[in-house]
């Protein structure tokens, strides 16, 4: 209760706020864009307490060894064996498969820099899992997190694409800076 009253004041005294509903399903992926800063892990920390709901993140699993790894549990992260990568989506299928609440925020661009288009994980994981995905917005300029549809993948990439790029495009959150809303299989040879 604490940490939700603190987390409240926090955002309010940054200047942001909270639009939208948070899917109450017990497992989904919310994919959280533009990533872009450091602070989005903090502010997304913020939201996540002041909203009093439990939401978990991916982390190498070296950071949930002693003496800190109780921490990192506790705030939501799940470990994942980033030394092999070509196995990471199974790794948390499973973990959807196995636990009977997970859920999984993302930043699907998979960096904070500008690249030429985002990691399809999210997308392989919530087919493989079978779960939802939650759109979210965070919208540096308006200081906003932007709750919007959930939506249950038809398997169509480009379709499904399409209704996640409309979502950012009317919220006007993704700049000339950030990484275009498309996916590798979407990128033509010559780079558009």
């Amino acid at each position: 209760m604490l940490s939700m009253l603190i987390s409240k004041l926090l955002l309010r005294l940054f200047g942001w706020r909270i639009e939208g509903s948070l899917c109450e399903l017990d497992k989904c992926v919310f994919i959280v864009a533009p990533h872009t800063s450091n602070w989005d892990f903090v502010f997304a920390i913020l939201v996540k307490w002041s909203l009093r709901v439990h939401v978990n993140f991916l982390g190498k699993s070296s950071l949930f060894r002693p003496p800190f790894g109780w921490w990192f549990r506790w705030m939501g992260g799940a470990p994942v064996d980033r030394s092999h990568p070509h196995g990471l989506v199974g790794q948390v299928v499973e973990k959807f498969q196995t636990r009977r609440r997970f859920r999984l925020s993302l930043a699907p661009e998979g960096t904070r820099k500008k690249a030429q288009y985002w990691k399809s994980g999210f997308y392989q994981i919530a087919s493989g899992a079978g779960v939802p995905l939650q759109l979210v917005a965070l919208d540096l300029r308006g200081k906003r997190f932007v709750f919007g549809q959930t939506i249950t993948l038809s398997g169509e990439v480009a379709t499904d694409m399409d209704v996640i790029r409309s979502f950012y495009a009317g919220l006007g959150v993704m700049g000339e800076g950030n990484t275009p809303v498309r996916l590798q299989s979407e990128v033509k040879p010559d780079g558009v």
